[in-house]
């Protein structure tokens, strides 16, 4: 009787230990065919497992520069930004942009002052000031090239914040200034001594600018699926005024965007 109770007792524990070392058979990973998001301790999901691509973006937005001098006031250009990037995908939710995109700005740029006469009694005849002024319409065209760090961080399921931070290059393709005045002979004599342009011209032909300027950016922004919306701010880190373009010896080229992109 008591080798019966015996026997069904080990059979149990045989059956048992089987059916468990089935269950582990199942499911615990073979180390040479599973998944290399087995081993990733960052991954919470397939989706988050890091695989190297290229996808293309087409990116198009707004964008604002101003020029930054040291005696006047910054000026301020308003504009369109276009064009196509790549983001080269690293592990740990990093990636590398860059691209080539055109920069399309507008401004205006306008000069009052007033000029009177001394009477004979060598007073200003104020009554007969004749207001001056010099208005320079700009348009400017750059190449932007950017060169940027960004990291992702997943918010639920296709919903994405990220930053960035990095360089870009920017090369003027033109700064065409149209010019409109209204000067009297003693002003428009002080605008020629002084080198001053009062006719249509382009700022990088009359080798008054650098065609080149570096900036140093960052931002960030949402994405979703393939839609990504991000905003940034840009520091110009060189002068682009040469010595001899006006009194002014320096001037940097700053700036904001809000960009729209769609991945290819």
């Amino acid at each position: 009787m008591k080798m019966r109770i015996f026997s069904i007792i080990l059979l149990a524990v045989v059956t048992y230990g089987s059916i468990f070392a089935q269950d582990n058979k199942n499911t615990l990973p073979d180390l040479q065919t599973s998944e290399s998001i087995f081993f990733d301790p960052t991954a919470s999901s397939k989706e988050d497992a890091y695989k190297f691509s290229t996808p293309w973006r087409l990116e198009v937005g707004y964008v604002q520069l101003n020029h930054r001098t040291q005696d006047t006031s910054a000026l301020y250009l308003h504009g369109v930004r276009l064009g196509a990037t790549v983001d080269f995908l690293l592990p740990y939710h990093f990636s590398i942009q860059t691209g080539a995109l055109a920069t399309l700005t507008f401004g205006k740029n306008t000069q009052k002052w007033p000029s009177g006469f001394i009477d004979e009694n060598g007073y200003n005849d104020y009554e007969n000031t004749q207001k001056n002024f010099l208005q320079n319409d700009i348009l400017q065209l750059q190449l932007t090239i950017p060169v940027r760090a960004y990291y992702n961080i997943t918010l639920w399921r296709k919903l994405r914040m990220f930053f960035f931070a990095g360089p870009q290059l920017q090369i003027g393709l033109t700064n065409y200034y149209k010019v409109q005045k209204n000067l009297s002979i003693t002003a428009n004599q002080w605008l020629e001594k002084n080198e001053i342009k009062t006719s249509d011209y382009d700022r990088y032909i009359e080798k008054q600018l650098y065609r080149t300027n570096i900036q140093f950016g960052l931002g960030g922004g949402f994405e979703w699926d393939r839609y990504r919306l991000q905003a940034g701010y840009d520091f110009g880190l060189n002068n682009i005024l040469r010595a001899n373009a006006s009194l002014n010896h320096k001037m940097n080229e700053w700036g904001w965007m809000c960009t729209f992109s769609y991945k290819l």
